[in-house]
Order: C-alpha cells, then structure tokens, then sequence
C-alpha cells in the first residue's frame, strides 16, 4: 500500500476559488485493477480497525458509497465511471474513529468517518471535482397503513441487515426482510423507485418480514408490486414533496495504479 497525508483538501465546487474543506483521510491506500479471476462486481467490505475493501468498485458506485446517496443521485461524470471498476485496500490511522470501529459484519455500511476518508480518496486519486445541487422534487414517504402490521422481531439480530426477493434475488415470489430497521428498508426501496423514500413511521429497532405473492413472475412493474407488497405487511408509500440532492460531477480521471 502507498502511504499519503491525513488529511485531503475537498474542492466541492467547479467554480474556482471555491473554499476547500478539510476531510480525514486514510493513511495508507492501495488502488488496483480488479482481479478478472474473481469476478466480483461492486463488493464493498468493512473490517474492525478500520480496514475498507472495494472489490471491482466503479467509481459511480464508489461515489454512493462516499456520500451515503444512490445512483439516480449522482449526474455528470465520464462515461468509465459506470464500467471501470477498481480494487481499493486502505486503513485509516489508528487514532481516527474510523480505526476503532469493530462492524459486525463484513458487508456493515461505512461509518460516517470512512465515508470522509473514502470522499477524501476520491478527490486525491481520481481527481473528482463535484458541485452538490439540492432541489425540491417528488418523493416516497414510507408510512404505517391501515393493514395489520405483519413485521416481527428478528430471528438473528446479528443477522446482515437486508430486504429482497424471497429466494435472496428478484422479486418474483414475493419480498422479505431481515433484521432491517425502518430507514434501511427505505433507502432500500428508493433504489428501486429512484426517488428518495423517506421513512415516517416511527417504527423503532429492525424487523423481519415476508410477503409471498404465490406466483414467480419475474416480469412484474417493481414498483407497483412494491406499492402492494408494503400494503400486505401493513405499510404504504404515498407520494410527496421534499428536498433531493444531487452530486454533479464536473471532473474525475482514472487513478494511476499502486
């Protein structure tokens, strides 16, 4: 791995002259082609200390992940960032937030800390240069229904937080979640909607549930199935307004490897 500074200058603006702010950083970083032998797409790992590793990651995908948006999120950009993927090793100092974390698992979200230090990365070794632009637009908000709630304490509460298809894919057949709290399970949904889902329910701590629509039709309009499926469980997701912001990529250049 390379050894750089701790810390990065964030040019947050396309705008020269625009004030830089400081951001933590990794102290060490390694970023190389992806292993064609492994084959992974967008896998992205957490480890105690600290440790981050992102396995066949575009830079689109690593851009959500630093700024904790989603895809429909992000604007601008040349067209590699959605194809070239990149693995990436890199540990923080020992003495930040982020190298004393101890994730539970795996596949745990970056904390907030990481996520500085994987924006300051990007600004360092890919050159990016955004501008954030924030706009009222249409949303989803995640809501009780009038149904029976069907959601039930988790089986595993050390369990992955997750929620998907029945057999862990697509749609088809129904949708479940495990040990997954109410803001999880909406920014899960706000991929599928690509509109941002807002969680009201003041549903506290995870949840697990099932909906099985007794048929495997794979072809279904995701999000009207997903309309119904959150009636089932006692949930709903009425349209609404609210603020959606967006990360507009000016500049980003492939990192050179090391």
């Amino acid at each position: 791995m390379a050894a750089r500074n701790s810390s990065a200058q964030a040019n947050t603006g396309a705008q020269a002259g625009d004030a830089a702010s400081a951001l933590p950083a990794f102290e060490v970083a390694s970023i190389r082609p992806p292993d064609p032998k492994r084959g992974e797409v967008n896998g992205f790992y957490t480890y105690p200390g600290g440790r981050i590793a992102a396995r066949g990651c575009t830079l689109q995908y690593l851009i959500m992940l630093a700024f904790d948006v989603q895809g429909f999120q992000i604007s601008g950009g040349p067209g590699w960032m959605n194809d070239d993927g990149f693995d990436i090793q890199a540990k923080p100092p020992e003495s930040s937030p982020a190298g004393k974390s101890n994730p539970a698992l795996p596949k745990s979200p970056p904390s907030q800390d990481q996520r500085q230090m994987l924006q300051s990365l990007l600004i360092d070794r890919f050159q990016l240069k955004f501008h954030r632009v924030t706009k009222e637009g249409s949303v989803y908000l995640l809501t009780r229904g009038t149904k029976e709630l069907k959601l039930q304490t988790p089986k595993d509460k050390n369990a992955f937080p997750w929620a998907g298809g029945i057999s862990g894919g697509w749609f088809g057949g129904g949708i479940r979640g495990e040990n997954i709290s109410m803001p999880q399970l909406a920014a899960r949904l706000s991929r599928f909607f690509e509109h941002p889902v807002l969680d009201q329910t003041g549903l506290q701590g995870s949840f697990d549930f099932e909906y099985r629509t007794g048929n495997e039709d794979n072809d279904a309009d995701i999000p009207s199935f997903l309309l119904d499926a959150m009636k089932e469980i006692g949930l709903k997701l009425p349209p609404g307004k609210g603020p959606i912001e967006t990360i507009v990529i000016d500049h980003a250049e492939k990192p050179s490897e090391n």
